[in-house]
């Protein structure tokens, strides 16, 4: 398997693969080819080096041996420098009376602009047939060696903005108890035009003075900062590689925004260039996640390596799939931290 930057000849393939997504949340992700094809050229751009900083969109996909287009993940260099990005802060208000023997600490919410100019690590999704091995680890991770190659793309800080609680109907108790009075519409309509890009102007209509967490019915509150159960898994990825939930949540479903400084990422941080060379790794080799160091050509993949005095030793199938030879630099890092445990 291969993740590679996204080509204009994909489309077909990313349709389709659009269409398989279903009840995903994937809002960033719609099954409508002329806003598909919109982000593939911004991609492309992205890799060539012809967008702003505020304009670019690393579109990624997870390609097997035959060519099959079977996931694809993203990072967005930074978000809100073009319109705001808006997240709810989650604070606290004290109410105190020392004559009525009162004292009250209430959850609060404030209306932010703080992760603006953050990168954001975003769009995954992975066909479920292929939903095995290494190949969720390789399709998220990679992403995190693409940053380590090349930091001067990215800010100092990484986010994710992880899927909130919803039922099985696709209903948020939070939007039911929030948004829903702002809005004459379902969640799941408003969570689309989010993610195709409307999202400051839904946000400029909610309102912005604090909100009061009591106010809210239980059920909304017990939501805030959760993630979906289907996300968990991912979620828990990244709090592996240093991510952490800092109190920002979605303003439409209360999901947690995870975040991490950039070179505190352990992808980036222990990531390190090391030079090719092609053997048997052997029975007690680990396995590694390889980058071949360019960019507009990049190619990463996960293979078992062996370290030896400063060369990396892999396979000839994983030397081809990254179309390197012997003596060749490439990025490496182990695939999992030592304490993960692969299943």
């Amino acid at each position: 398997m291969i993740v590679r930057p996204v080509r204009s000849s994909d489309l077909p393939a990313l349709i389709e693969l659009a269409r398989s997504t279903g009840n995903t949340g994937l809002t960033t992700f719609p099954a409508n080819e002329e806003r598909l094809a919109r982000r593939v050229g911004w991609a492309e751009k992205s890799f060539s080096g012809e967008a702003a900083r505020g304009d670019t969109d690393y579109l990624f996909v997870l390609e097997n041996d035959e060519g099959l287009v079977v996931g694809i993940s993203a990072i967005a260099g930074a978000v809100g420098l073009r319109e705001p990005w808006y997240n709810y802060r989650v604070g606290l208000t004290v109410s105190a009376s020392r004559e009525l023997d009162i004292y009250r600490e209430i959850p609060t919410l404030f209306l932010a602009n703080d992760l603006t100019g953050n990168a954001e690590l975003c769009s995954l999704f992975l066909r479920s047939d292929y939903r095995n091995g290494r190949n969720g680890h390789l399709l998220s991770k990679s992403r995190m060696l693409f940053i380590a190659e090349y930091p001067q793309l990215f800010g100092k800080k990484i986010m994710a903005e992880m899927r909130g609680m919803a039922d099985a109907h696709g209903r948020s108790p939070f939007w039911e108890s929030l948004g829903r009075h702002f809005f004459k519409m379902e969640f799941s309509q408003a969570d689309y035009l989010t993610g195709v890009g409307n999202r400051a102007f839904i946000a400029e209509l909610m309102p912005k003075f604090p909100l009061y967490t009591c106010f809210l019915s239980e059920a909304a509150r017990s939501v805030i900062g959760r993630v979906h159960p289907d996300t968990e898994p991912a979620l828990a990825m990244l709090e592996r590689e240093g991510f952490a939930y800092q109190g920002y949540v979605d303003i439409f479903d209360a999901g947690p925004a995870i975040e991490c400084e950039t070179q505190r990422i352990r992808a980036v941080r222990d990531s390190e260039t090391l030079v090719l060379a092609v053997g048997t790794p052997g029975e007690d080799a680990t396995p590694y996640i390889i980058h071949n160091r360019k960019r507009e050509d990049c190619r990463i993949t996960a293979a078992p390596a062996r370290l030896a005095a400063g060369t990396l030793v892999v396979d000839a199938l994983t030397a081809k799939r990254l179309r390197l030879g012997v003596g060749d630099s490439v990025r490496a890092v182990p695939l999992s931290a030592p304490r993960e445990v692969q299943a």
